[in-house]
């Protein structure tokens, strides 16, 4: 009797203990910069993740979101914790590049699948596990100096982040693709994401009458920098990356930033596209469910990324379930090889198809040219 009394209670506990692990929930991590200088990216980002479901297929989803406050050090601390203590099966972090490195050593040397929110360069098995949302550099380098060369421009100059992981990357994709154009790139003046004024800057860029100028920065920075710019006579084109284009751009610039082209993806004013590009009802549905929440004219393209991310994720949860259970190496692992090689995956910035070579995934329906009319963003070309 003594022994099958002891057995009983093992059999129970044996049985519990396989229905917790069928019943696993998927644990979704989440480091942005929701404050700090780096708010303006990392707010929409945040809020996107109010609208997300919580659960899938059946199965529950777990979403833990943390702030680093837009600093790399916290990054690490937040990212840490994501992965020691919560055991996430994927992380969306790095709202800034800076904030993606910090993120990406511990998410390889984890084996936990990394969405990455900002623009970055990474390889070996950084690269294996990380997939970026933003648009590569180059991809969106292109159409701006497709722009300059219709308009006979020889020359641009670069004023932006510089010393800064964005900023380089944005340049050596300039000094790659130039001569491609028949452009002459430089020179170079950096400021720091911290900096309150350019103007110093933006006098010596002026003064070498350069055809046109690159701002390599992102929200209120940008804004500050085309801004100076044009309060300093600058009669040139100016130029803005894919880090600019939000509501925040526009109401901190305001007349200032009038005429300036900026490369984008679709998401911004999804409602300019033809009705056949893929990501306009996509776009068009977080749009909605962005404003109705939180508010109209809202919209930023940065929440646009975490969407995407969300999007992606969706796609390959169920194929990784069929072949382990969440919260074990195993889903993390085919979770990962599943964003690798799911296809035509249409997002609120493009058509993700991602490959072994390519954690970015996107093509040219990833970019459009905006241009500031009338206090408002227009779509030049798509």
């Amino acid at each position: 009797m003594k022994v099958k009394l002891s057995i009983k209670p093992l059999v129970i506990a044996l049985s519990l203990f396989g229905a917790t692990a069928a019943l696993a929930d998927i644990t979704i991590g989440v480091n942005v910069s929701a404050t700090g200088p780096a708010a303006v990216l990392g707010g929409p980002q945040k809020n996107t993740t109010q609208l997300f479901p919580t659960s899938i297929g059946g199965e529950k989803i777990n979403w833990i979101v943390l702030d680093d406050a837009s600093d790399p050090t916290a990054t690490a601390k937040n990212v840490s914790k994501l992965l020691t203590e919560n055991k996430v099966d994927v992380l969306f972090s790095g709202t800034t590049t800076p904030g993606v490195m910090a993120t990406a050593g511990p998410a390889a040397d984890t084996k936990t699948p990394l969405i990455a929110l900002a623009p970055n360069r990474l390889d070996g098995e950084k690269f294996k596990w990380t997939f970026t949302m933003p648009q590569p550099i180059g991809l969106m380098a292109e159409p701006l100096l497709e722009h300059a060369k219709s308009k006979g421009y020889k020359t641009i100059g670069f004023l932006g982040y510089h010393p800064d992981a964005y900023g380089e990357v944005w340049i050596k994709a300039m000094e790659a693709l130039s001569p491609k154009y028949g452009m002459t790139f430089g020179p170079i003046e950096g400021f720091a994401r911290t900096d309150t004024s350019v103007t110093g800057q933006a006098v010596k860029l002026i003064s070498v009458k350069p055809d046109a100028v690159l701002v390599v920065a992102s929200g209120s920075p940008a804004a500050m920098a085309h801004s100076t710019l044009a309060e300093r006579g600058y009669k040139g084109q100016i130029y803005q990356t894919h880090g600019a284009p939000s509501p925040a751009f526009l109401k901190n610039g305001g007349k200032a930033v009038e005429n300036g082209i900026l490369v984008a993806g679709p998401l911004l004013e999804w409602d300019q596209l033809t009705d056949s590009h893929p990501s306009k009802k996509v776009g068009g549905e977080y749009a909605k469910a962005y404003e109705t929440k939180f508010g109209k004219d809202t919209l930023s393209s940065f929440g646009g990324h975490i969407w995407d991310a969300w999007a992606i994720t969706s796609r390959a949860i169920p194929v990784a379930l069929k072949k382990a259970k969440p919260g074990t190496p195993e889903f993390r692992a085919a979770l990962r090889d599943a964003i690798e090689s799911e296809r035509e995956i249409a997002g609120a910035h493009g058509v993700f198809n991602m490959s072994p070579t390519d954690h970015s995934g996107f093509d040219k329906r990833a970019r459009v040219l905006l241009q500031v009319q009338g206090g408002t963003f227009k779509v030049v070309t798509q």
